[in-house]
């Protein structure tokens, strides 16, 4: 058994993490390696931010040519990798106009903001709220941590920003309180990842929608964690025929290199105007090189009907292996961001399978998450299954 994840040495980094005891130096495709030359198997994709592997020849290629020419420029000036990217995104979006920032956390900032502006400037509305959903997770700043509808999250940040409503996740009839607290917008996952890795109920969603659009509220998607492609499609809002007014990114936007982003349709858009709101890296020459790369090189790939092929394959086998082990409980989730629902302790797994060379992730205290890249093979997936059966096998002897 790997010991306590935790490193008890004092280091100059506060301790914000709970770290596994091992060093990463290098990875590619779907693996990684650390100090000690070992390589792990990576079915964590940074957290579903290496979508085309570690360091993609497409997107390193970019990179270092743009590295030859120019690495920051303020927004001030016309950005043409920004441009060519925030194209690309409206074309194959239901969005319009794009603002472009440095993380999840920015992105959801941005679109909490442009709800609250857009209500009060274009519609010369009084309401602020934003309404999001038991188990949620939108980031970490104090206005997405308000968000989240985690008290975990929330726990020691008192006073929390006002302005926030809750209801409860896949409630058709909760979503009637809508109607009477009126708010801006609504934001949410399509699949709750930190949350459990829950995907949302297709006629909750279309309810949602309805009730958005009937009562002019502003429908804000957070596809952090979904989107480029984690799901099977682009974007997670795609297989729930919705067209929501402001969609966030970010992870896997850029291949592991930080960016973020919020796509909005036109009028949601007239919210934002010159010197409402900003970013001094938001959109650089480099992080938006990134993106382009990463973004071009999935459309002209084909690489999403491939995807589809290892969803499927993997669907199969995780089927086969929850019918072995009594302690899987349910599997669940959408395309490559899949959760095993365990009735031991997740962290334990995630603690033994680095034993046998695999590296995969919690959702809460009872949920294996499961993100490989979608550029991942069949014989990498039998590899994750074999080291997953090895280490549920020591599990259940108490290893």
């Amino acid at each position: 058994m790997v010991n306590d994840t935790s490193i008890s040495l004092t280091t100059p980094v506060m301790a914000t993490y709970s770290r596994f005891p091992i060093t990463l130096v290098k990875g590619k495709g779907s693996y990684v390696w650390d100090d000690q030359g070992n390589q792990f198997l990576d079915f964590t994709s940074g957290i579903a931010t290496c979508n085309l592997g570690h360091v993609p020849d497409p997107v390193k290629e970019k990179l270092e040519e743009q590295l030859q020419n120019l690495w920051h420029c303020s927004n001030l000036y016309n950005i043409p990798n920004q441009q060519q990217l925030a194209a690309l995104l409206t074309a194959i979006s239901c969005g319009d106009q794009v603002f472009f920032c440095n993380s999840g956390a920015e992105a959801n900032e941005a679109a909490i903001k442009l709800a609250r502006r857009y209500a009060n400037k274009v519609k010369g509305s009084s309401s602020s709220e934003v309404v999001t959903f038991g188990q949620s997770f939108h980031g970490r700043t104090l206005a997405t941590l308000t968000a989240t509808g985690q008290e975990k999250i929330q726990n020691g940040f008192a006073p929390l920003m006002p302005g926030f409503s809750y209801l409860p996740y896949n409630d058709e009839t909760a979503l009637e309180q809508l109607v009477t607290i009126k708010p801006a917008a609504v934001l949410l996952e399509l699949v709750q990842g930190e949350g459990g890795v829950i995907p949302a109920n297709q006629l909750w969603v279309t309810k949602l929608a309805q009730i958005c659009k009937e009562n002019d509220i502003l429908l804000m998607v957070d596809e952090i964690q979904t989107g480029i492609g984690r799901t099977g499609t682009f974007f997670a809002y795609e297989q729930y025929s919705i067209e929501p007014d402001v969609i966030s990114i970010a992870k896997g936007l850029g291949s592991g290199f930080p960016i973020g982003a919020i796509i909005a349709k036109e009028e949601a858009a007239k919210g934002f105007e010159p010197g409402s709101h900003g970013s001094t890296f938001g959109g650089n020459p480099l992080a938006t090189a990134a993106g382009l790369a990463t973004v071009t090189h999935i459309i002209e790939s084909n690489l999403l009907e491939q995807t589809k092929e290892a969803i499927d394959y993997l669907d199969q086998q995780l089927y086969l292996l929850n019918q072995k082990y009594s302690f899987i409980k349910e599997i669940r989730g959408k395309g490559l961001l899949k959760g095993l629902v365990v009735d031991t302790n997740a962290l334990e797994i995630v603690q033994e399978a680095i034993s046998n060379q695999l590296l995969i992730l919690t959702a809460g205290p009872n949920v294996v998450r499961i993100l490989p890249p979608l550029t991942v093979t069949k014989e990498e997936i039998n590899k994750f299954i074999e080291a997953l059966e090895k280490t549920f096998q020591s599990i259940e002897k108490g290893e």
